[in-house]
């Protein structure tokens, strides 16, 4: 009879495996970093089998006692991760047996890897679902009380990339927090899929010992056992949801960096990021360049990668498990590296933004921003709004042949355009008298900015810890 060539599946087999095959079917390089969650799991599958007397109460605690001291030798960096041993969960076994005897070998009992490595996806992802969305409130609380701070700051505001109608920084920064606000709530919509518990699904058929799922739940803190073992072994859509989430969140803070790069260049300056988030050139003394949102810009592409990378894993695998799922963790790891990277370094800048009021005020009066104001004020008077759009449009080009912007012009100016200007016209051609007439809910008025800010306070207190 032959020597088994792997403990935990060489029965069956002649001869051992390959030593490249060994190396390049190996995952524990990089899936080591589930080992705590590994424990997590295999002390509550100990628990809940002493529960239902496959184990005993001796063997759980023999079982219990020499995880704990494998968790204590992987945070002291004393561990000897194994390639041959293929994954966290062989070795981690492995050292249980070394430790504890023929007792350690029965952990496995009513498991298999397939829902074992599941299992602590899912926990793991949880557990940084979580840190994620602190970060995402410390985020929404940096853009809130800078927005709170800079609603009067009048700013031109933008469409094609044109001047179009004056705004106020604070309104423009809770445009950001609300695509920021979304995005925490699918987060959390996606916290609920991920919090489904697929051990005791075993291979993919379940198990005939006499378990009980809805322990193991509880004491892992799931919502509830999965419900079809084929699924719960084989279902990745929880980490394709979790990189879409991501993918929208980056193609948001890229959005907001492409802005701070405009903003924060000679031809715009309108804000200035302290030094500690740029750097300079090595050849170009003068230069302060805004590496934080240009490197946040692309590492977009780099999220997007690993949610096309997943999806493209799972469109074709029959049920149940496959190698193939092994791959799903590095673009997983790799996503939420990135995600976390990119929110502390945008909650840590957005407070420290400092605005240029006179700058932004001064882009604002160019390009002839209080046109459709102009013309609201026409409508007002009783004008049709396309005869009031006509003659604002004659106004404009008025202006640029004079150079001279409409609130600039005298009120015979005005009038020769339309007898139904007023010497009121001035009121709503001032750039405070624009963002305040802009006076109901989601508007641009200051006090409706400070109004919106209020709420998005509100919201975030409203959250769960």
């Amino acid at each position: 009879m032959t020597k088994p060539t792997n403990q935990s599946w060489g029965g069956r087999f002649s001869e051992p495996t390959d030593a490249f095959v060994a190396r390049f079917t190996a995952s524990v390089d990089f899936d080591q970093r589930l080992a705590e969650h590994d424990i997590r799991g295999s002390i509550a599958h100990a628990t809940m089998l002493a529960r239902v007397g496959v184990l005993s109460e001796a063997e759980r605690d023999a079982i219990i006692g020499g995880l704990g001291e494998i968790a204590e030798e992987i945070a002291r960096g004393e561990f000897a991760w194994s390639v041959p041993l293929e994954d966290v969960h062989m070795n981690i076994e492995a050292r249980l047996t070394d430790k504890i005897g023929i007792t350690g070998k029965k952990l496995h009992t009513g498991r298999s890897r397939n829902d074992q490595v599941a299992t602590d996806i899912r926990l793991f992802l949880r557990d940084e679902i979580d840190v994620v969305d602190a970060e995402l409130s410390r985020l929404r609380e940096g853009l809130i009380e800078l927005a709170s701070r800079e609603a009067d700051t009048i700013m031109p505001g933008f469409t094609h990339l044109q001047t179009a109608q004056p705004v106020t920084f604070g309104h423009h920064l809770l445009a950001w927090q609300e695509m920021v606000a979304r995005d925490q709530q699918r987060l959390a919509d996606c916290r609920k899929r991920v919090n489904v518990m697929p051990l005791g699904a075993a291979a993919l058929a379940g198990t005939t010992y006499p378990i009980d799922r809805h322990v193991t739940a509880e004491l892992l803190g799931f919502d509830r056992p999965a419900e079809n073992s084929l699924d719960a072994v084989s279902d990745r859509d929880f980490a394709i949801e979790f990189t879409a989430f991501a993918s929208l969140l980056l193609m948001h803070l890229s959005r907001m960096s492409e802005e701070l790069v405009l903003w924060t260049s000679a031809q715009f300056d309108f804000i200035d990021l302290p030094d500690r988030f740029c750097t300079g050139s090595s050849i170009m003394p003068q230069k302060k360049n805004p590496d934080v949102p240009e490197l946040v810009r692309g590492k977009s592409g780099r999220v997007y990668g690993h949610l096309i990378s997943l999806l493209t894993l799972m469109k074709s695998q029959p049920l149940a498990y496959n190698k193939d799922n092994q791959e799903d963790k590095e673009p997983l790891f790799d996503t939420l590296d990135t995600v976390k990277g990119c929110l502390r370094a945008f909650a840590d800048m957005i407070p420290a933004i400092e605005a240029k009021p006179d700058n932004m005020r001064d882009a604002a009066r160019r390009g002839f921003s209080t046109a459709t104001d102009l013309a609201d004020y026409l409508v007002r008077k009783g004008v049709a709004f396309r005869d009031a759009h006509e003659i604002v449009g004659q106004s404009v080009a008025y202006g640029i042949e004079q150079r001279k912007d409409l609130s600039e012009m005298s009120l015979d100016e005005l009038r020769q355009f339309s007898d139904e200007i007023g010497d009121d016209v001035f009121e709503v051609l001032t750039l405070e008298g624009s963002v305040a007439a802009r006076n109901h809910i989601g508007g641009t008025a200051p006090d409706q900015v400070r109004a919106a800010a209020q709420r998005a306070r509100d919201d975030l207190a409203r959250r769960p810890a």
